[in-house]
């Protein structure tokens, strides 16, 4: 032992520290750098990892909503060409054109009508900037404009027109209306099926820049579509005439297309990767594919305002750690002056408390103002063990009865479904979801066909256990994400996320069909059982949760009248019983 402290006093002398208080000091620094700056470290590492996690999160919402937004402004131009190529004054007149006939000036007239429906129907959709048919040859016949454009497809276009395909062609700039185009195109068929050409439709990005301004991520971050080549279609930025010159490195691009294909082979959401945006500022982006196209949708913040909050985070622990060494330093040295070794048996005891052990007891060693707050830190220490056993219990008490309280609150006590004050509180909330998604849902007003007989014949016990064997029968039959609850008396209500009318109308039937067919048993025989239903959907029957339900309940009656077990939707769409 004697030897162990030479060696550590020859250390100490190394390093100036031969006096107590220089001692006391040098622990006091160590104590205080080593672990804040072990714990700073590891606290912004994990706020790091927080970030990215949440930011990844935040861009893939928004990379797939732009993909799911355009795909479907897409389908919907693409339904409307195809309604417009198989319009009686288009195939009609082609017919005519495509056979020359003289006869009264027919060639003129046709090619003039068609003329009139394409300009007619050009002015309607904002959407288009020029349709024009045209022939099998390539030769444009009829156009929207007063000048003939060429299509801008692809070199197969005919090969994909008697496919029956729809067809998408160049994206380019067009200087004469100082706006980006994509040129799209469907088959135009006769009444045989025979391919008389194609109408070709040349589309601006009004409606698609819409979406992509709508997206608000930070002032930094930006949305927008891009092509295999890395150039940029469209931005949540004006880009106005810098449509396909701004664009992202082939590195960058084959990285962000390649991150998105690992993670859907993994099964997970892209993680945000870090790159130069096209105007070479760091920024954190993912990226999704656009379906049938060489596209992909962008979403990107910059990184100085991604991790603006860690940089907070590590500036404060410095201040902090800067602000501890100061003023723990300056203790240290006025404390060096008094007794080391009691300091130290009582720090090595609050060291074992702030580690959560409190079985510590210090030796109470001498007199005077050290000894007292050793003996007070014991009493401490004791009292808390106590007060922790009885908190640890009192919790434990407490988190079961707040279990039991909220299981009572919110459901119905005789069938065990939800009741309907809970009821209320989720329709409020899928409304506000479906309605910020833009999804439907529909809810079913369900009815015991005949429950006062059952009451009249059986008595009010055996009534309650039909209410109970149907709100069972309703828990096994629907899904997880389905939500039953009792609406009052013998009325249950169901509600079905993201489901319209017709998949509602289906599952209302497939409950009906189910309470028919199971088996009721009333003084030891097999009772049938019937139930009505009424069906409402949001939006198209209510925005509201007492709209959806008055919709619901009407529909309800309407059934009733009809004749009872079957389902009825709102508005009088009826969907009769197989054994009605």
């Amino acid at each position: 032992m004697v030897s162990l402290e030479k060696t550590f006093s020859e250390i100490y002398h190394l390093f100036g520290l031969d006096r107590i208080k220089s001692k006391v000091l040098a622990f006091t620094l160590l104590a205080i750098l080593i672990p804040t700056l072990t714990m700073g470290w590891q606290s912004f590492h994990l706020n790091k990892q927080f970030i990215t996690a949440k930011i990844s999160e935040e861009l893939q919402n928004a990379t797939t909503h732009t993909v799911r937004e355009f795909n479907l402004w897409l389908k919907e131009r693409f339904y409307e060409m195809r309604v417009f190529s198989s319009s009686y004054e288009v195939t009609e007149n082609l017919e005519k054109l495509l056979r020359g006939s003289v006869s009264s000036g027919a060639p003129n007239l046709a090619h003039r009508r068609l003329t009139d429906f394409l300009k007619l129907v050009q002015g309607k959709f904002s959407d288009y900037e020029a349709l024009m048919v045209v022939a099998p040859d390539g030769k444009v016949l009829s156009t929207s404009k007063d000048k003939p454009e060429a299509p801008k497809l692809l070199p197969d276009w005919l090969h994909q027109a008697k496919a029956g395909e729809s067809m998408v062609g160049e994206v380019y700039w067009d200087e004469t209306r100082q706006k980006g185009i994509l040129a799209i195109a469907v088959p135009i068929k006769s009444p045989n099926g025979k391919v008389l050409g194609i109408l070709s439709g040349k589309l601006n990005f009004r409606s698609v820049e819409k979406i992509l301004k709508g997206f608000s991520l930070g002032k930094t971050a930006q949305v927008y579509l891009v092509q295999r080549d890395g150039s940029v279609i469209l931005s949540s930025r004006d880009i106005g005439t810098a449509f396909l010159k701004a664009r992202l490195s082939d590195k960058v691009v084959e990285a962000l297309f390649k991150n998105e294909q690992d993670a859907k082979v993994a099964g997970l959401d892209p993680e945000a990767l870090e790159y130069l945006d096209p105007e070479g500022t760091p920024v954190l982006g993912t990226l999704w594919s656009v379906a049938k196209l060489p596209w992909g949708a962008v979403a990107e913040i910059g990184r100085k305002e991604a991790y603006a909050k860690s940089t907070r985070i590590v500036n404060l622990t410095l201040m902090m750690l800067g602000g501890l060494l100061a003023v723990m330093g300056l203790a240290a040295y006025f404390l060096g002056f008094t007794i080391v070794r009691p300091l130290e048996r009582l720090t090595e005891g609050a060291s074992k408390v702030a580690g959560g052990n409190l079985e510590v007891k210090v030796p109470v060693v001498g007199h005077g103002e050290v000894a007292y707050l050793t003996e007070v830190f014991n009493d401490m220490v004791g009292h808390l063990r106590q007060s922790r056993t009885e908190l640890a219990a009192a919790n434990a008490t407490l988190s079961e009865k707040n279990k039991v309280l909220k299981e009572l609150s919110i459901t119905d006590g005789l069938t065990g479904l939800f009741n309907r004050k809970h009821l209320m509180e989720v329709l409020v909330q899928e409304i506000n979801r479906a309605r910020r998604f833009k999804h439907p849902f529909s809810i079913l007003m369900i009815d015991i066909d005949h429950f006062k007989q059952y009451n009249d014949t059986y008595g009010h016990l055996a009534g309650d256990r039909l209410l109970a064997q149907i709100g069972a029968l309703f828990k096994s039959t629907l899904r997880d994400i389905d939500f039953a609850a009792r609406y009052g008396g013998e009325e249950f209500l169901i509600m079905f996320p993201e489901v319209g009318v017709e998949g509602a109308s289906k599952g209302g039937e497939r409950l009906r069909a189910k309470v028919e067919s199971d088996q009721f048993i009333f003084e030891g025989r097999p009772t049938p059982v019937r139930v009505s239903i009424g069906v409402s959907t949001f939006p198209e029957h209510g925005s509201t949760a007492e709209a959806l339900i008055e919709k619901a309940d009407a529909a309800l009656y309407q059934a009733k009248r009809k004749g009872r077990n079957r389902v009825v939707v709102a508005d009088g769409a009826l969907q009769k019983a197989a054994s009605s």
